[in-house]
């Protein structure tokens, strides 16, 4: 999995630089971002976070194989955006992610339902991720044959984000977080638990509202800003500020939810025609997904590398990645502002700057991991 989160950081990386240039338009450099570096991704760590939430084996060479599938799936995507292929093949791309969203939520059911005892309640959340997804990939053929694109379009952007995005994320830090800290929170499984039907309420919501009539989204907002500010106010509490902000990987992380809250409050003042935010989407990318990926990897890398017990070399790959991890916590939360305030030249060089500081980390790490064979299985 370490390989899907080296080719999201190069996605950042690349749709920066190639966007910044407009050498690829915007919506082509987005989906280079998503469909090529996010999606992927987040399907890995569904694969990696599953067998531990149902207490299960590592998944099938098969399985395991359908992040790398997708990744090669999203290629095609940002060229027919771009109009280097034609648009029929985003028929294909969607017909072909709708099908591996099928897969993994079949397989995760079955994972569930062979626990010995009752499975984490994380594992409903990466379920309720990929339905989200399967519905927004339903509104592509539509979206690409221009019957109603706007609707299908604000319906596929706010089911991608919000639905599979955040529902995947959501699902993840109460669990992730604790270990970036390394002190357990009883009440992570309980919140996921009597959450989840709030969460996936709340995005029907922003999702329909905004393809069809905009008050919904206000309360579909609503509901997920006071569900993630909540889970943040609750860290807080139980972990006090001086340990939830020790290192970088948990910054990150917290500045991440923060962001999102954020952004949804803006969004719904967007969405009642208060203020104009036309940058949501590369605010969304900058505040929110940058620190969440970075954050996550600080974490995830390191065990990815060395899988096992605790040892020296995933110490001190931890030690490198975390580093300048307040710094970015700082830096993409305030690219993600100067996107929504049109500042994009600013956002631009905030983003890039919190990304390299990201890469410098992520060389030191590699020599580590490299110098460090991972342990014999």
């Amino acid at each position: 999995m370490k390989q899907l989160g080296l080719s999201a950081v190069l996605c950042f990386l690349l749709a920066l630089a190639l966007g910044a240039s407009t050498l690829l338009i915007p919506v082509a450099a987005l989906h280079l971002v998503f469909a090529v570096g996010i999606l992927p991704l987040i399907f890995g760590a569904m694969l990696h976070f599953v067998p531990v939430l149902t207490r299960s084996t590592a998944p099938h060479p098969g399985i395991a194989a359908l992040p790398f599938i997708a990744l090669l799936v999203g290629i095609p995507v940002v060229l027919a955006i771009q109009g280097i292929l034609p648009r029929s093949a985003l028929h294909a791309a969607a017909t072909a992610d709708l099908a591996i969203a099928g897969i993994l939520i079949a397989w995760m059911l079955r994972r569930a339902r062979r626990t010995l005892g009752a499975p984490h309640p994380g594992w409903r959340w990466y379920a309720a991720s990929l339905s989200l997804l399967a519905l927004a990939l339903l509104a592509v053929p539509p979206l690409a044959a221009g019957v109603s694109p706007l609707a299908f379009r604000l319906f596929h952007l706010h089911a991608n984000t919000l639905g599979f995005v955040g529902l995947a994320a959501l699902g993840t830090l109460p669990v992730l977080l604790p270990t970036a800290l390394g002190k357990p929170d009883p009440q992570a499984a309980p919140w996921l638990r009597r959450r989840l039907f709030v969460a996936v309420a709340g995005v029907l919501f922003v999702s329909l509202g905004a393809a069809l009539w905009w008050p919904l989204t206000l309360v579909g907002g609503s509901l997920l800003a006071v569900l993630s500010l909540g889970l943040l106010a609750h860290w807080w509490r139980v972990f006090t500020p001086a340990v939830l902000f020790a290192d970088g990987a948990g910054t990150s992380l917290a500045a991440a939810l923060a962001a999102y809250g954020v952004l949804l409050f803006v969004g719904a003042l967007h969405g009642a025609q208060l203020v104009a935010a036309d940058g949501m989407v590369l605010g969304f990318g900058a505040a929110f997904l940058l620190p969440l990926v970075t954050g996550a990897l600080s974490q995830l890398l390191p065990v990815w590398r060395f899988p096992g017990p605790n040892s020296p070399a995933r110490q001190a790959m931890r030690r490198q990645l975390v580093r300048f991890g307040r710094l970015r916590a700082c830096l993409f939360p305030l690219a993600g502002a100067a996107c929504i305030a049109d500042l994009v030249p600013v956002a631009v060089v905030l983003a890039a700057s919190g990304l390299l500081l990201f890469a410098a980390d992520l060389v030191s790490s590699l020599a580590i991991a490299l110098r460090d064979p991972p342990p014999a299985r």
